[in-house]
């Protein structure tokens, strides 16, 4: 199937947030109105370091997104981009369109001349990490994640 890969628009408000549900499902994360409308905000903020790109079938279809930012990386003392959020339709795995997706990112930091781009993904998502797998192996880091009320 032929997809293209391009910015979200404020017209694809619906089905992004659907998408966006979706990867929040897949994660057993359940978001929050509040959190849905400050994430869209971020994407349309000049002043904001974060994007959003969707991809589309040749019928117009959004099928799959990818968030990212870039963030310093103090021990290199450089940038690098942090995919922050990749998520592809069910019925639309396994067809190109995740690798599609990563593979944009990856020349978005290329053009921006950012040392790398790196992401997490939990343990169970065995699919995914096939995928991501062929891009690079996976680190031995370990997440902490303290949540400050």
């Amino acid at each position: 199937m032929a997809i293209s890969i391009r910015p979200v628009t404020i017209s694809d408000h619906q089905e992004w947030g659907d998408l966006f549900l979706a990867y929040g499902r897949f994660y057993e994360v359940e978001l929050d109105p509040d959190a849905l409308a400050t994430v869209w905000a971020w994407i349309f903020d000049p002043r904001e370091p974060f994007w959003c790109d969707v991809a589309e079938t040749a019928s117009g279809k959004i099928i799959g997104l990818t968030q990212y930012q870039t963030m310093h990386r103090s021990l290199g003392g450089n940038m690098v981009c942090y995919l922050s959020d990749l998520y592809v339709e069910p019925g639309n795995r396994g067809a190109g369109t995740g690798r599609a997706l990563i593979e944009h990112v990856i020349a978005f930091a290329k053009a921006e001349k950012l040392a790398g781009v790196r992401w997490l993904t939990q343990e169970f998502n065995y699919p995914g990490r096939m995928l991501y797998d062929t891009f690079a192996p996976r680190t031995d880091f370990i997440l902490y994640n303290v949540l400050v009320e």
